[in-house]
């Protein structure tokens, strides 16, 4: 892999010296890290492949169906429907509490930690 290494720093140099990275956008900004310290270790290169196709995991899909079928039962004017809302959420908030027993990750500060983390963010979009 040595030679490939070089390959591709000689096309990064010649690049530069063409101007090809001149006036990039973001050029003299700082780059935005995620801090996925709290994520487990053994599930970063997952959840990162996840987030950068626009893909949550399972119990963050749900616990952001949990929050917005409760925003439209809280809003909801009529019983009929306010009463199948209720039992959407009843139903979804059945499959997340298995799945997290599942997963042993009731117990686990680790992932409350990070489950914070995302509700704050889910919220706040």
């Amino acid at each position: 892999m040595d030679w490939a290494w070089r390959v591709a720093e000689e096309k990064i140099l010649e690049a530069i010296d063409k101007g090809e990275f001149d006036n990039l956008p973001g050029a003299g900004k700082s780059l935005k890290l995620d801090d996925d310290s709290m994520v487990p270790e053994d599930l970063r290169i997952s959840f990162r492949v996840m987030k950068n196709a626009g893909v949550l995991p399972e119990e963050l899909q749900l616990h952001k169906d949990m929050i917005s079928l409760q925003d439209l039962i809280d809003s909801c004017q009529d019983d009929q429907q306010r009463m199948k809302l209720s039992k959407e959420l009843s139903a979804i908030r059945l499959r997340y509490q298995t799945l997290m027993s599942q997963r042993d990750w009731n117990g686990s500060s680790v992932f409350r930690e990070y489950e914070q983390k995302v509700q704050e963010k889910l919220l706040s979009e």
